[in-house]
C-alpha cells in the first residue's frame, strides 16, 4: 500500500455531520466504527476506501447525520454532536432541506430557511469551531437536476455559493457535490442516480464519496 498522502493526518478523529444524505441509517446515538454502524451511504464508502488503501491510517470516523435536518437543527445540536466529540477534522454537508422545504411545503413557512439565515447560521458554527480543528471540510448541497433554470436547482446553487464562500473565508476544503453530479449527468439520467433527485442510490453515494476523497488528496491508485 502507498504511504499516506492525504491531508487528513493519521489517527485523526473525523466527525461528519449533516442530514439524511449523511445519516443513511447510521446507528444511534453516536455512529463510530464498522459493520454498518456508519450507515449505507457515502460515509461508510469513505471509511471503507480509506481502510482499504491506507490500513495504517487508523482514522476514527464518526457519523452524526440526522435525516430531515436543516442548518437550524445543526445549530441546536452542535454542542453535543460536534463540540463534545472533540474532532480533529470536521465535515459538514447541509442545505438540501433548507431549500427543499421551500418547494415541498411552501405553505409551512415556519420551516423555511432563507439564504440569509442559512449563511449567518452556518458561518456562526464554522467561525466558532474552526480554531479547534486541524481541518474543516464543507460540502455543498445538491439537487440531481441538470436544468440549471429549474427553480429548486437554481436556489440550491445559490446556497452552494454560500458554502463555497465560507470555505474560502475559513480555510476549509470545499467539496462541490453539485459539480460532481453534473459531471455524471452528462451520461446518466438523474432518476438513475436518485428517484426523487435528492436521496442518491449506491452509485450516487459513490459519486459523493469520490468527490470527498479527491478533496482530501486520497490516492486512488493505492
Amino acid at each position: 500500500m502507498s504511504a499516506n498522502t492525504m491531508k487528513i493526518q493519521p489517527y485523526s478523529k473525523l466527525v461528519v455531520i449533516g442530514d439524511s444524505i449523511t445519516d443513511c441509517g447510521r446507528v444511534r446515538p453516536v455512529a463510530e466504527g464498522m459493520d454498518g454502524e456508519l450507515g449505507n451511504g457515502y460515509v461508510s464508502l469513505v471509511q471503507a476506501l480509506i481502510n482499504t488503501t491506507y490500513p495504517a491510517q487508523q482514522l476514527s470516523l464518526i457519523n452524526m447525520g440526522i435525516g430531515g435536518n436543516t442548518v437550524r437543527d445543526l445549530a441546536t445540536r452542535w454542542p453535543t454532536d460536534v463540540l463534545a466529540l472533540q474532532p480533529d477534522w470536521l465535515s459538514i454537508m447541509i442545505g438540501i432541506n433548507d431549500v427543499w422545504r421551500q418547494f415541498d411545503a411552501p405553505w409551512q413557512t415556519a420551516g423555511h430557511v432563507s439564504r440569509a439565515e442559512f449563511s449567518q447560521t452556518l458561518e456562526s458554527l464554522v467561525r466558532a469551531t474552526r480554531p479547534r480543528l486541524q481541518g474543516l471540510i464543507l460540502m455543498s448541497p445538491f439537487f440531481i437536476e441538470p436544468n440549471r433554470a429549474d427553480p429548486m436547482r437554481a436556489m440550491m446553487d445559490e446556497y452552494g455559493v454560500v458554502v463555497r464562500e465560507l470555505a474560502e473565508r475559513y480555510d476549509a476544503l470545499f467539496v462541490d457535490t453539485q459539480d460532481a453530479f453534473d459531471g455524471a449527468m452528462t451520461h446518466i439520467q438523474p432518476t438513475a442516480l436518485a428517484g426523487d433527485r435528492v436521496h442518491p442510490n449506491l452509485t450516487g453515494h459513490m459519486i459523493l464519496a469520490r468527490a470527498f476523497l479527491e478533496a482530501v488528496d486520497y490516492a486512488w491508485s493505492g
